[in-house]
């Protein structure tokens, strides 16, 4: 990303719908998601209407130069601060989305919604986000053994947490 890119996050919104939903449906995306079947419309409007009334929830489009590239979910799971995030980009966003997303979801972490503590958690064979994950500051914090069964077999889930007082410290 040059200097030049503007990248940013806004709230999720109906006209995001479809094209949130195609992202998370492309297989790329998919095989790495707890719930690995191909959800409908249907399903997808109904999870919005419920997850976007939900205080605890942020939804939101992460942006470059105002073109929709990323999907983010921040839930706050406990008082305190204490929120876990998921998130992907759009199968054909341009190289260095991902960093760019968890750079602006990070300061939005922290400095706009002020959390304490931001976790996560991916599949053991997902290194891609284990990597994407460690190289943001975020420490590992354990692994659940066995902990994900996709239909067919077990996975481990690797958990990691970053603490505001460490990102603002690196930042």
């Amino acid at each position: 990303m040059s200097e030049s890119t503007l990248a940013g996050v806004r709230p999720m919104n109906e006209r995001d719908l479809d094209r949130v939903l195609s992202w998370r449906n492309h297989p790329e995306v998919r095989r790495y998601m707890y719930t690995q079947h191909e959800i409908s419309i249907d399903e997808h409007a109904r999870w919005f209407a419920r997850a976007s009334q939900d205080p605890e929830r942020h939804l939101l489009v992460f942006e470059i130069n105002m073109a929709p590239v990323g999907f983010i979910n921040i839930h706050q799971i406990a008082s305190g601060g204490i929120a876990d995030w998921g998130f992907y980009a759009a199968p054909d966003a341009p190289k260095g989305t991902g960093r760019a997303l968890g750079e602006v979801v990070l300061r939005y972490a922290f400095e706009t919604t002020g959390l304490h503590k931001l976790c996560a958690h991916a599949l053991a064979f997902n290194e891609r986000s284990i990597r994407f994950h460690l190289n943001l500051g975020f420490q590992r914090e354990g692994v659940l053994r066995q902990q994900h069964f996709d239909g067919q077999q077990y996975h481990d889930v690797v958990c990691f947490g970053l603490l505001a007082s460490e990102w603002h410290q690196a930042n």
